[in-house]
């Protein structure tokens, strides 16, 4: 029986074949920003924050608005770097949106769609992403035109470093065998759509940091409030991407610095 995320991959191919990705304009090149670099060097909560109007969960989230302002007043609120929904089906988001953060603002910017094609990599390398997020459970299920480790490697000839999802204990355990950058967990389980923030205190405490290594696990969805963001760093979480209470949120530039002044590391 099918679940959200084979609904979310199945459109994901629908996309690509109508020639959503297929890109006419390719922005200037330029010295790629590092998300891992980025979230090192935070000196306070490293949030990566997150533009999207409306997810399959929650509805619209804020009705469409100035991609450059909303991008412009993340970034002066000290976020580490931008995540951007190019998925335009389920998440109203647009390749249109990645190029408009581009233009404003100097802080890493990660594509965040269903990824199954290398298309998709040759699209956010042309529209100025530094990073893409790929799903571990996509690879699992047999969706993508290449294996994992082939994609990973496919993003880094393209100088784009890697966010690798993941939500469960083994999906985790696979994910340190892979030369990606940043390990994220999503607390969201996309089979379902159900959010347990514990979930990323229930695949950490499996793992020593030795296991882990340097690379910085990032903790997405369900966070709401600087406790949440404290709380998943006491169980190991090195960065917090936050999109709908951002998003959701009145006026946006204040609630991402509520976010990123959780704490200050010491």
């Amino acid at each position: 029986m099918r679940d959200f995320l084979d609904l979310l991959a199945i459109t994901a191919k629908r996309n690509l074949e109508s020639g959503y990705y297929k890109v006419n304009v390719k922005m200037q090149e330029r010295e790629k920003l590092s998300l891992k670099r980025a979230v090192w060097e935070c000196d306070r909560a490293a949030v990566i924050s997150e533009i999207k109007f409306s997810s399959p969960s929650s509805g619209v989230l804020r009705n469409r608005g100035n991609v450059r302002l909303i991008s412009s007043e993340m970034a002066e609120a000290g976020v580490i770097g931008i995540s951007i929904l190019t998925e335009p089906k389920h998440f109203s988001g647009s390749l249109k949106a990645l190029i408009e953060a581009r233009k404003s603002v100097n802080v890493p910017l990660l594509m965040k769609d269903i990824i199954v094609s290398r298309r998709q990599i040759d699209a956010a390398y042309e529209l100025g992403a530094d990073a893409v997020l790929l799903i571990e459970g996509l690879f699992e299920r047999g969706y993508t035109d290449v294996n994992l480790h082939e994609m990973i490697k496919y993003s880094h000839e393209r100088n784009l470093e890697v966010l690798l999802e993941t939500h469960s204990v083994k999906e985790f355990r696979k994910a340190l065998l892979t030369d990606a950058d940043l390990i994220g967990i999503n607390n969201r389980d996309l089979r379902t759509l159900k959010v347990d923030i514990k979930t990323t205190k229930k695949i950490l405490e499996k793992f020593t940091r030795a296991e882990i290594g340097d690379r910085p696990i990032v903790s997405e969805s369900g966070i709401k409030t600087p406790s949440d963001i404290r709380f998943l760093r006491s169980c190991g979480a090195d960065a917090f991407l936050v999109g709908s209470a951002i998003m959701a949120a009145n006026k946006i530039r204040e609630t991402t610095v509520w976010l990123v002044n959780a704490y200050e590391k010491s």
